[in-house]
């Protein structure tokens, strides 16, 4: 056990790490040493940032504080803190379950945790973070909350209503970055195209990014979590016409049945769905698209089924992720529907509709060879060095592999990449320049 050390363990999505590289920077400060998901944690102190999105996350947030509050009954940490989606919905329950946790957090007064150990925040570092990610990239959160309210999702309930940044405080943080070594920039929010419309009615995004995209040092720009309905075309725009903007989008869409979409209180219709991919791609030739489709939602036929499989098959993502709904209490469907598509039904259209995106992605991957993509290097591992296109963010997407063998290469550096091979969905290349 290191005294003066603290593990943070971070759970759920990029948003989260965000907050737990603010709260370890101004750890930090105050004489603090930080370790992120270590393999090893060592601490006597330990802080779990927790997801509470759907049933999958939340036993892993659960399993993950049983096994350090194990560690803490035998002796091996002094204390433990949680944080997060998952105690901010349950933190009474979790207080009676959990009673090892020293203290349990929500979304929003982590910061309470410096005052709860003696110290102050440190007013020279509000703002700042220690960055977790390797220091090449970094993950830019534009919004808190959502208004959005769909049947299935737990997470207004969560966070509460959409709060933008400010547009100057994003930018500054972009500045910041850059001038500490950042190239590459992730834009991350709950619902990104709704930035702006809590302070002044209208949507931002656009005008953001575009400003973002001027900053002397910003290599690129890639956009997470854009919402379909009411989508603003002007975006299209400045992905198309700025060049460090990737032209790339995450999307979720998870239906195209009418049926479907309006049970989930998507507000928009198939029709305008097929008009929005087809609008997009043909605005920004090439672009990659993201989304995530979700099966067995309550009510959800064959026929409703069938029409999401035929809508993948014809708007061919490059890149798709898919989930079996999962009610969460409270929400909407949760008091209006009953679950009542059976587990073995879900896992079935989920592994029929994965299947059906492995054949595409194999395909998209395989016209990919003895093409030359700009690729920026992530790290060394084993045989090779890893990288990625514009098309393709951390973690998430499809690398692009280079024999260390032939030369070395820097971490966080651009390349000009000849893809020699592919599986299906990675990239093996050679560098030519």
């Amino acid at each position: 056990m290191k005294k003066n050390q603290i593990d943070f363990i971070t759970l759920g999505c990029s948003k989260n790490l965000v907050d737990s590289e603010i709260l370890m920077k101004q750890f930090e400060a105050n004489g603090y040493k930080c370790t992120h998901d270590s393999k090893n944690p060592q601490g006597e102190i330990a802080v779990i940032n927790t997801c509470g999105f759907i049933g999958d996350a939340k036993e892993e947030s659960v399993n993950t504080i049983l096994e350090f509050a194990d560690a803490k009954e035998k002796g091996r940490l002094r204390k433990l803190f949680v944080m997060g989606c998952l105690s901010q919905r349950y933190k009474s329950e979790l207080e009676k379950e959990i009673p090892q946790v020293d203290k349990y957090y929500g979304k929003f007064d982590y910061k309470q945790l410096l005052k709860d150990l003696g110290r102050a925040e440190v007013p020279s570092c509000r703002g700042l973070r220690t960055l977790t990610t390797p220091r090449h990239y970094a993950y830019i959160k534009i919004s808190e909350g959502c208004d959005r309210h769909c049947a299935y999702c737990a997470i207004p309930l969560i966070t509460g209503n959409h709060v933008s940044r400010p547009q100057s405080e994003v930018i500054e943080e972009v500045k910041r970055l850059v001038a500490d070594g950042v190239k590459e920039f992730q834009i991350i929010a709950q619902e990104l195209t709704y930035y702006g419309i809590d302070i002044d009615g209208k949507q931002h995004i656009a005008e953001l990014v575009s400003e973002m995209a001027d900053i002397p040092g910003v290599k690129w720009i890639r956009l997470h979590y854009a919402y379909p309905t009411h989508f603003p075309y002007e975006l299209l725009d400045v992905i198309r016409e700025k060049p460090n903007v990737c032209k790339y989008l995450d999307i979720a869409l998870q239906h195209i049945s009418d049926n479907v979409l309006s049970a989930m209180r998507r507000h928009i219709t198939k029709a305008e769905t097929y008009e929005l991919i087809e609008r997009i791609r043909k605005d920004v030739p090439g672009i990659h698209l993201r989304t995530t489709l979700m099966v067995g939602f309550p009510n959800e036929s064959e026929d409703d089924f069938d029409e999401l499989v035929e809508f993948t098959k014809w708007a061919r993502f490059e890149r798709m992720g898919a989930f079996a709904y999962s009610e969460e209490e409270d929400t909407y469907s949760a008091i209006h529907y009953v679950d009542n598509i059976s587990q073995d039904v879900k896992l079935k259209r989920l592994e029929k509709l994965m299947a059906l995106q492995q054949e595409i992605s194999s395909e998209i991957a395989a016209s990919k060879v003895g093409k030359t993509f700009k690729v920026i290097i992530d790290r060394k591992e084993g045989d090779y060095y890893v990288g990625r296109t514009e098309y393709s963010s951390p973690e998430v997407d499809p690398e692009v592999l280079i024999p260390a063998a032939e030369r070395t290469l820097r971490t966080g550096s651009f390349y000009n990449v000849k893809i020699t091979d592919s599986e299906e969905f990675d990239l093996y290349g050679t560098v030519i320049c």
